[in-house]
């Protein structure tokens, strides 16, 4: 009796495991590294089912704002759903405006000054390139994405997406100094259950 008894209780003890590793949340781990090999922090990555997003609206853990500190767009790189309004609150004691000639967002914001505070909605994703007509070396950019896995890479290069579910997508990896058309890198992605690893390099100028 006791080859079969212990028998079943293989087989009742590997059917939840086999069920909890099918059901195990996908993740997505992405590298993005220079020429040299170097981590490339800052880098944007989304991933972006086939078909497109449909499951509602899209809202991220950080606030949808581009301050004007130090004579300094921060975060220098801001990412946000589609049709967002971002904020830009003016936190110098000097005066600020802000504008882009990018396709995603043609827009001027006038000069306006410390603890004052402008809005801009975003309804075409894309690019937006930042400068303010004052001072020549502010520079910025905020990224309108259509998929909530979306994030920045951190100093080691590296970015973890999960909570979306197994399938094909489309990987984007943008970031403001790389050398492809848009500063996009696109590549397909199958996500399946568990965790998935990617290095992307990039041509930096």
């Amino acid at each position: 009796m006791k080859g079969p008894l212990l028998l079943s209780m293989a087989f009742a003890l590997s059917v939840p495991l086999a069920a909890a590793w099918a059901a195990a949340p996908a993740v997505v781990q992405v590298q993005v590294v220079d020429e040299r090999g170097l981590p490339v922090r800052d880098a944007v990555v989304e991933l972006t089912p086939n078909g497109g997003w449909r499951g509602g609206a899209i809202r991220f853990a950080w606030k949808p704002a581009m301050a004007q500190k130090s004579v300094a767009f921060v975060p220098g790189t801001l990412i946000v759903a589609r049709g967002s309004s971002v904020a830009f609150p003016n936190l110098d004691n000097v005066r600020h405006s802000v504008y882009s000639f990018s396709k995603a967002a043609r827009f001027e914001i006038d000069l306006y000054g410390r603890d004052q505070t402008r809005s801009q909605a975003f309804p075409i994703a894309g690019t937006v390139a930042l400068g303010c007509n004052i001072h020549d070396q502010m520079r910025g950019y905020i990224r309108v994405v259509e998929t909530p896995f979306a994030a920045k890479t951190d100093q080691n290069g590296i970015v973890r997406l999960s909570g979306m579910a197994a399938g094909g997508y489309q990987l984007t990896v943008w970031h403001a100094r790389a050398r492809t058309p848009g500063g996009e890198l696109k590549r397909a992605l199958a996500v399946g259950a568990g965790p998935t690893s990617q290095k992307i390099a990039l041509k930096l100028r």
